[in-house]
This record gives C-alpha cells, structure tokens and sequence, in this order.
C-alpha cells in the first residue's frame, strides 16, 4: 500500500525545496550548532564517543534546532545564545530517540541500523542520559530562568508522554482524544519548546512567545500525524525506519484508531489479537493496511495534519512578513508533504 494515490496539498518537490530555502537562511548558524553537537559529545569513556558519533553519522534533518534558529531570527535576535539553546534542543531530542528505539525494540533509525540494534539496551539508554545532562549543561550555561523553565517542562512532558504511550500500547479503549494527548506530550512539547526559546532569547513580549509556542505545537503535531500514517503506508527506505513498527508493537495510533470506529465483529476481532494479545501472523500487516485502505483511515489522519498545520500557519499571522516568517511557513509544507 503507498500514499501515491492521495492528491498532495503541493507537490513534494516544492516542500523540499521550501526546507532547503528555510536552511540555507541560517545555514552559518546550522554550521555552528552541528560544531557544537559534535564538541559536546565529546566524552573520556570511549563508548560514550563512539556511539556519539553513530548518532553524529546518522544525521537527520535538524527540525527541531532549525526552529530555534528561525524563532530566533524571525524575533529579530542578533546575539549567539540561540546557538547554544538549538544545541540543547537537538540533545534532548537525540535522548528521546535512543530512549524511544530501546522501548520499541526498534532496529533502524535514520535508515541506519539503530544504537541499540548494534550495542544493545544498555548503552544507548545511559548515552540518553548522557545527552540530557549536556543538555541541562547547555540550559544553566546560558543562565535565563525563563529558557530554563520552557526547556525542563518539555523534558518532563515528553518523558510523561512516553509513559502515556506505553499504557495506550494494546489498549483498544484508546480513543482519538487520548492519542492526541499523547502526541502532544511526546512530539509537540519538544517542537513548541524549541519555537518559545527563539521568542525567549529575543526578550520579546509574551504574545509572541505564545504565538510561537502554538505554532510550534500545532506543527508537531501534524508532524506526528503524517508519521502515523507513514507507517502503514510508506517506502521503508524513504521513511529511514521500519515500516508496520507501530502495528508489532501494538501502538493505538490514528489510522488504527478511526479504523476500530467502524470496525465490524471480525475486524474488531483481528484488532483484538494483533494488537491487545500481540499474536501476529504472516500477512496480519498487509491486511491492517488493507483494512485502513477500506475505511480510509491513512487519508483521515493526513487531512487531520493538514488542519493542524494550517492552524500553525495563522499562528505565525502575529508577525510581518519576513524571510523568516516564510521559512517557518515553508517548514509547515515540508513537513507535511513527507506524506507523499
């Protein structure tokens, strides 16, 4: 099953060329927060460095950190803390994935093999530590109270989130409201967290800063929702993780959800052993896409990822247009049409 056959919004070619323009405009400060992720992963304990640089090689897109940047800029911020405070951003974000990949069993990230498919559990999740603590070095190091408290409640929200998703793993109670707070938690708190700093560092008035954080947690979610949806749906290459994850790990995500809705007795009875008992059978994922195809849940989760990423749009309508303004526009696009 692809997503070809669902019209875009705006070609792919057009999003990946507006998240090109949008790092070319700080591509010097990118620079200078990919240094620093570097020099701070540098540790005395040798498996510490080596798995560091898995992660360095890994690469990945930046999203979160390339939001601070462009916040930043967009508040018109000409000093350097956000390079710092992008750097934080990118670390917590890097913990929760070494975290995440131990919890899901999870053998490919970035479409390389995961840490913990080559070292095993333990490492990877004492190396998440290590991460949050260069992290909070990060936040104290850059000394506003205020950037410390967006930082450390989004930490703990998304850890809250994490343990969230665990209790909703196999429970076919879960409705759209729970997941939607769960997504909130464990995406959306780190997106709009790192929106809020860039409007922090600038010392702008609190509208903005809250015009950012909506924004910010409006586009995590849609970035959230078309990852759902991916799962059943994409090329396992392009994706750069495994396909049909969150279908053997028995996670209640959206496409699933609304595809319980209007389950009938046997679908509900297939939902009931492949995901609540986890008996899995060869070909239980091709007939789990097969059935979302019927109700049409994957194009109901994506056009709920539309509604959130125009909700994002008109969050950013605060500020005059700008190079920035558009680029944070542009992200919107990129990463929605992930989808396609």
């Amino acid at each position: 099953m692809r997503i070809g056959s669902l019209a875009p919004a705006r070609p792919e070619a057009v999003a990946e060329d507006a998240f090109e323009r949008a790092r070319l405009l700080v591509a010097e400060d990118l620079a200078r927060v990919n240094r620093l992720v570097v020099a701070r992963l540098e540790s005395r304990v040798p498996l510490v460095a080596e798995l560091a640089r898995h992660l360095v090689a890994a690469g990945g897109k930046r999203i979160r950190p390339l939001l601070t940047l462009l916040a930043a800029r967009l508040c018109g911020y000409a000093g350097d803390r956000h390079i710092g405070l992008a750097t934080c951003v990118e670390f917590i974000h890097t913990a929760t994935l070494l975290h995440d990949d131990v919890v899901d069993g999870s053998d490919l990230r970035r479409g390389r093999a995961s840490a913990n498919a080559i070292w095993g559990n333990k490492a990877p999740v004492l190396v998440g530590d290590f991460l949050f603590s260069r992290a909070f070095q990060l936040m104290t190091a850059d000394g506003s109270l205020r950037v410390l408290e967006i930082l450390a409640r989004a930490s703990a929200i998304i850890a809250e989130g994490e343990v969230a998703q665990l209790e909703t793993t196999g429970d076919l109670t879960t409705d759209e409201a729970r997941y939607l707070a769960v997504i909130e938690a464990k995406t959306a708190a780190l997106f709009e967290a790192a929106c809020r700093v860039g409007a922090a560092v600038a010392g702008r008035p609190p509208a903005e800063e809250e015009a950012l954080g909506r924004y910010g947690r409006h586009l995590g979610i849609a970035f959230q929702l078309v990852d759902d949806a991916l799962d059943y749906a994409a090329d396992p290459g392009r994706l750069g993780k495994g396909v049909g994850d969150d279908f053997r790990e028995g996670k209640l995500t959206l496409p699933v959800i609304l595809a319980l809705a209007r389950a009938d007795g046997e679908e509900r009875a297939f939902w009931q052993r492949t995901l609540e008992q986890l008996d899995q059978r060869e070909g239980d994922l091709e007939r789990a896409c097969a059935i979302l195809a019927r109700h049409g849940t994957v194009g109901a989760t994506l056009e709920r990822a539309r509604a959130y990423g125009e909700e994002a749009r008109q969050a950013l309508s605060v500020f005059p247009p700008s190079r920035f303004r558009e680029a944070l526009l542009g992200l919107v696009d990129f990463c929605i049409a992930r989808a396609y």
